[in-house]
């Protein structure tokens, strides 16, 4: 089988790759944005078009939230057009399309777990741009979207990354302590999406690491791994401003896995054990 990985640079692009190869795959193509551009039309078909790919793993994406409600024509851009493009050629191969999308596209007003078929209602244009793109992705019968939250990978900045960089020099910190989801390990996801990329099902899935936390409760457990001494204390998001409005309630159920025959990932705390082993391993190189 022939894979292209978009946003290989990326955290999940990074171990997609990696969980592939682990696997014996070699047949992988995963070009820089430099090799493909996938704004630009004519290089997604130069692209798709000679590799001709079985699978389209599509990682690649805007994502910064906040700087994407003033730069709302790249993020767009990214996003929606990029999107548009790989589907339009991953028809043209016959390819399974596999989309990475966000519980962003979600308004968080929901007081249970959000099905795989709710309505959609973005709250912030990042959110939006996804939600647009799940869309461009649905005209296309050979697909799977794969909705995530709250990423963190080897390959890259993430919340984890943060908080122990913040924790070098601070005594105290405050972190969100109402905004409920799911802590979401690279490494555990990527497996999952290679079990879907060799599987014939399609359409939409959640996928998260188990269990459902808020910042502050995945901040203070980050800490409680790594051994480190910090007071953490609770902030309500009505008195953190940023720029992009964030969902309260990113819960996101996940039976649908099950029910397909997928399995489920593990626990996020046993995610981000694993995790702060790989990292204090990197450190210490």
């Amino acid at each position: 089988m022939k894979f292209l990985i978009t946003g290989v640079n990326g955290q999940l692009g990074y171990d997609v790759k990696r969980e592939l190869e682990s696997r014996g795959y070699i047949n992988i193509c995963s070009p820089s944005r430099e090799e493909l551009d996938i704004t630009n039309e004519q290089m997604v078909a130069k692209v798709m078009l000679e590799y001709r790919p079985d699978v389209v793993i599509h990682c690649a994406a805007y994502t910064a939230v906040d700087k994407a409600e003033e730069e709302r024509d790249l993020c767009y851009d990214i996003n929606v057009n990029g999107t548009s493009y790989l589907v339009k050629y991953a028809s043209e191969v016959r390819a399974k399309f596999m989309y990475i999308s966000t519980d962003y596209v979600f308004d968080g007003t929901k007081t249970g777990v959000y099905e795989v078929d709710d309505i959609n209602k973005p709250i912030n244009y990042y959110g939006e741009t996804k939600w647009l793109g799940e869309q461009r992705v649905r005209e296309y019968f050979n697909h799977i979207i794969v909705r995530i939250s709250w990423v963190f990978g080897i390959n890259g900045k993430n919340f984890v990354k943060t908080m122990l960089k913040l924790a070098e020099t601070r005594s105290e910190l405050g972190v969100v302590s109402d905004q409920i989801g799911s802590p979401t390990y690279t490494e555990d996801l990527s497996k999952l999406l290679v079990d879907m990329a060799l599987s014939d099902k399609t359409g939409t899935y959640h996928a998260t690491n188990e269990g459902y936390c808020s910042w502050n409760e995945f901040a203070k457990y980050i800490f409680e791994v790594n051994g480190i001494d910090i007071k953490v204390n609770e902030v309500l998001t009505k008195d953190y401003k940023t720029v992009a409005k964030r969902p309260l309630n990113s819960k996101l159920d996940k039976s649908k896995l099950e029910s397909d025959g997928f399995e489920r990932l593990p626990d996020w705390q046993d995610a981000v054990k694993r995790y702060s082993k790989v990292l204090r391993k990197e450190g210490n190189k």
